[in-house]
């Protein structure tokens, strides 16, 4: 059981994911909001069955799945939509992922919340000990977004401008981790933090 839970955020393209894994090779587990969102709606859910009350029946694809695209589009273009969205999975994800922590084994477990800011910070989640942001400057997260995805200058800078600002998420963080650099400056920051963590839990 862990009772000291460290929550991971960062923007889009910033290496998150890739610090999760490094995380996971010390041995650590490592619950992902992501993962969440997508089990909170997965057919036969309560959260699905919610979607399609809110929303009409036209959200589901031939399978009876969430049409995640489609709701993406619908959510963009309307923030009352997307906070009737948000209330429905917001909850769920925030309960799996205290629920995966809380059972993990360990001196102290990960939460992942790429959204993390914009989905309330410590006020939607008070249990959790430290936040971890892992931050990089604008121009870089930008030339690594399009390098990853392979899309115009414009998508990427609209989904950097639709998630909180560097400022906004290092407002709330206790430690950050500055992925500026190349691939192998990584596992070093980690290995230093996972110390301090470990010493903290104990």
């Amino acid at each position: 059981m862990s009772e000291f839970i460290v929550a991971i955020t960062g923007g889009v393209a910033s290496g998150k994911s890739t610090v999760d894994a490094l995380f996971r090779s010390h041995g650590l587990v490592v619950a992902d909001a992501d993962i969440a969102a997508r089990e909170a709606v997965a057919p036969g859910s309560d959260g699905l069955a919610e979607v399609v009350a809110a929303f009409g029946a036209g959200v589901l694809d031939a399978d009876g799945r969430l049409d995640r695209p489609a709701m993406r589009r619908r959510v963009f273009a309307d923030p009352d939509a997307r906070r009737r969205l948000e209330a429905i999975v917001h909850p769920r994800v925030r309960e799996a992922l205290r629920a995966s922590c809380s059972a993990a084994p360990g001196p102290y477990a990960i939460a992942s919340i790429p959204l993390l800011a914009e989905g309330g910070g410590r006020d939607a989640y008070p249990w959790l000990q430290r936040i971890l942001v892992i931050d990089l400057p604008e121009a870089m997260q930008l030339a690594r977004l399009l390098q990853r995805d392979g899309i115009d200058d414009a998508l990427a800078r609209t989904m950097i401008a639709a998630q909180a600002s560097r400022r906004e998420r290092l407002a709330i963080a206790d430690d950050v981790l500055v992925n500026d650099g190349p691939l192998e400056a990584l596992p070093p920051q980690v290995g230093a933090l996972d110390r301090l963590y470990r010493r903290l839990a104990a």
